[in-house]
């Protein structure tokens, strides 16, 4: 029997479409010990505020042993955890406590590549003969494509690059010093099994996989546009399944509309392959509609999204731990998004995206933050959340890169914020309007009205309607006012009706044919106090306001 015909019982609900997933550095979260890095004990301790928030679902950046020098992306060793952060002990105990309250945890899978450090490229370049020599890509001569397909243009000068002690080259779709694995090769496919295998024996609930497209490329010298090999995901999906059947794969793809479909399933039409992609087209789109205060951007995307196959599920994120990236966007699009959240060269990142946090690419504006996390929340899938954006945090572009959306966590107004008593792995924002002395956990506990409060209003909501993670969305085709955008969500537990304004006026909004529906409908969560919803002819809406009105409930 297949894994995806497992009964009910034995797989375990698809928890995953009624999360809300919470992303953090685990180095810039919280210290335990006094170093200046966040470890497993700190944020063990700080768990309880999560499961406040309203947290199910943690997914930690990477934990593996790792020189450093791309953030932990450049691991040593798949199979332990970087002793800045604690011990496999620390981390099963975090799994344990996390469990306890009821949230699961995913990790980082970062196996396109390894670091150069890595003892299987060591070897691999110490001798021709070494049985991990074919463990990476090479070539004799230099390739054709040498200068093409670089992921950081800017930081970034070849894919391929010669290794004297090796002689040869060796390719390397990021940065030099993390050489691709050769997934043409059996054993290195083996090995990714164990991988997962062994992480999830230890508890880990899935696996948030890194740069996917680059997993199943059969890379070869001199073809820059290298075959693809779909079924690789199809078999770890059966191997995760038959280790845990509720294991999920929550994979990075920010490839071309068409080919999103692949990820998730065959052309047979079957949910094999990935549980979970990133929506980046979304994501585009909604900096791109909340820039132009007009809703048309996302609904065009939702209009023409792929369908997915039984069990296949967005993963929706206004902010994530790399730059905004726009590149899907066209000039003009992107023009209009610089303009308004990143107008200064040192804000934008690659030539493709922005290095900001929302609360101060928003202005700091309460309504249109609200605005903006209520539309993300609501449109189909699972919301992913940044750590530090429920309090909204901002940035510090003194930062290099990506380092600017990195800084550690303001938990209070002690030294460095609370994070730790050390000097800190990186520069907690201080002074000025992000500095931690105004913006920190402590101080919007002791107010109601604050950000965090409300986020965990909005959260604890959410949790009320399974349809938006379950059911079917769909934008409501209406002569609207402009800049309002309607859409719903229904499935077997009923109708939800969601009202968001991106533009500055109040509006009117007319959707009286939808009244016959309802069943004593009532606004359930809304950015002010509203009259009822009546014959919905006359659903008054402020600027930047936002309305969530339950049409029907059903007690099946």
């Amino acid at each position: 029997m297949k894994p995806d015909s497992v009964t009910p019982d034995h797989m375990g609900e698809r928890w995953y479409t009624e999360s809300v997933i919470y992303c953090l550095d685990v180095e810039t979260f919280q210290d335990s010990n006094g170093d200046g890095i966040g470890d497993f004990q700190g944020l063990i301790s700080r768990l309880d505020y999560l499961t406040r928030l309203g947290i199910n679902c943690l997914w930690l950046h990477p934990i593996h042993p790792t020189p450093g020098k791309d953030d932990g992306y450049d691991a040593t060793d798949f199979y332990n955890v970087d002793p800045r952060l604690g011990t496999l002990g620390d981390f099963a105990e975090l799994l344990h406590e996390a469990a306890n309250r009821g949230i699961k945890v995913i990790i980082d899978l970062v196996v396109n590549h390894t670091s150069d450090e890595h003892p299987w490229f060591q070897s691999a370049v110490a001798s021709k003969d070494s049985p991990y020599r074919d463990w990476f890509v090479w070539a004799d001569t230099e390739p054709s494509d040498r200068y093409q397909g670089m992921v950081f243009p800017g930081e970034q000068k070849e894919t391929w690059t010669y290794h004297r002690k090796a002689r040869a080259w060796y390719y390397h779709r990021f940065y030099d010093f993390q050489p691709d694995l050769n997934f043409a090769n059996p054993l290195v496919r083996a090995e990714v099994k164990k991988i997962l295998a062994f992480w999830i024996q230890l508890g880990v609930a899935g696996f948030r996989m890194d740069a996917v497209p680059f997993i199943i490329e059969l890379t070869e010298p001199g073809v820059p546009e290298s075959p693809m090999d779909f079924d690789y995901l199809s078999e770890l999906r059966q191997h995760i399944q038959w280790r845990r059947g509720d294991a999920v794969l929550l994979a990075e793809a920010n490839v071309e509309p068409e080919k999103l479909p692949e990820y998730f399933g065959d052309s047979g039409g079957s949910g094999n392959r990935i549980h979970m992609l990133f929506d980046f087209m979304l994501n585009g789109r909604l900096v791109l509609a909340l820039a132009r205060q007009h809703p048309e951007p996302v609904i065009e995307w939702l209009r023409t999204t792929p369908k997915l196959p039984p069990g296949g599920q967005w993963a929706t994120f206004l902010r994530n731990h790399d730059e905004i990236d726009l590149s899907r966007l066209t000039a003009e699009q992107r023009e209009d998004v610089f303009a308004q959240f990143g107008p200064d060269e040192d804000m934008r990142l690659y030539d493709r995206g922005i290095r900001r946090r929302l609360a101060p690419m928003l202005g700091n504006d309460r309504s249109r933050l609200e605005l903006a996390y209520s539309l993300q929340f609501t449109l189909r899938g699972t919301p992913v959340l940044r750590y530090g954006e429920e309090i909204g945090m901002g940035e510090d572009l003194t930062q290099t890169g990506r380092y600017a959306i990195r800084t550690p966590m303001q938990w209070s107004f002690a030294k460095n914020g609370g994070f730790s008593d050390a000097e800190p792995i990186r520069p907690v924002i201080s002074k000025g309007e992000w500095g931690y002395e105004k913006v920190n956990v402590t101080a919007q506990r002791h107010d109601d009205r604050s950000l965090l409060a409300w986020f965990e209003r909005m959260i604890r909501t959410l949790r009320e309607i399974p349809e938006v993670g379950g059911g079917v969305c769909t934008c409501v085709d209406r002569q609207l006012p402009p800049g309002v955008l309607a859409h719903r969500a229904d499935g077997p537990t009923g109708s939800v009706l969601f009202l968001h304004n991106l533009g500055t006026e109040d509006a009117v909004v007319d959707l009286g044919d939808l009244a016959k529906e309802t069943h004593l409908p009532n606004d359930v969560f809304a950015d002010r106090e509203y009259d009822l919803a009546g014959d919905f002819t006359a659903l008054r809406l402020a600027g930047y306001g936002y309305r969530w009105i339950r049409l029907r409930r059903s007690s099946a």
